[in-house]
């Protein structure tokens, strides 16, 4: 299993290093397997295709956010701050190949792909539906409903603004984040 998930590490660390440098429109994986030695047969079993790999390099992203619970006093935060720290994480642990990001989401939504626009919107779902778990969001009814909706606006456009935030650190899109959890702070206590 551990040498499984290393060549499937391997793979996505080379697509996004080869990215880096050609586009992620630019990525062929057969280049990718003659990069790490491999043939195309045995990158199959792990991939089905490039979108494939653009996929696991999101679920990374999900998983350092998921890892923010487990830092300590993390859970006595309140709410809105939980909510900032696991987006800010999401967002952080991808910054690096920002522009990589922006390239493989300009693929996914590409209007000529519907299969990848409505797998993208299936991954946005679930990646929500963990901000929710790893902030400790554990409301039902009308109100999960509102969150759920509410999550799903404000990730979106935090991360279209990301994708364009060239300030030091991206701390636009954080200044941006903050004032959008304390409008959405407002609009919930109203609500309930």
């Amino acid at each position: 299993m551990a040498s499984r998930r290393n060549l499937s590490d391997k793979v996505v660390d080379c697509a996004v290093e080869r990215a880096a440098e050609v586009g992620w429109a630019n990525v062929r994986l057969h280049d990718v397997a003659d990069d790490l030695g491999l043939s195309l047969s045995d990158l199959r079993p792990y991939f089905c295709d490039l979108n494939d790999v653009a996929d696991a390099w999101f679920k990374r992203a999900d998983m350092a956010m998921l890892a923010t619970r487990d830092k300590k006093g993390f859970t006595s935060l309140p709410p809105r701050e939980r909510i900032s720290a696991v987006i800010n994480q999401w967002l952080d642990v991808q910054a690096i190949h920002r522009g990589v990001v922006r390239h493989i989401l300009e693929a996914k939504l590409y209007p000529g792909h519907p299969h990848h626009n409505v797998a993208l919107l299936a991954a946005l779902s679930r990646t929500v539906q963990w901000i929710r778990e790893a902030s400790g969001l554990d409301a039902g009814g009308r109100r999960r409903q509102i969150e759920e909706i509410g999550l799903t606006t404000l990730f979106t456009a935090v991360v279209f603004m990301w994708l364009r935030d060239e300030s030091d650190g991206q701390i636009r899109t954080k200044a941006f984040l903050d004032r959008s959890l304390a409008v959405s702070d407002q609009l919930m206590a109203r609500l309930f």
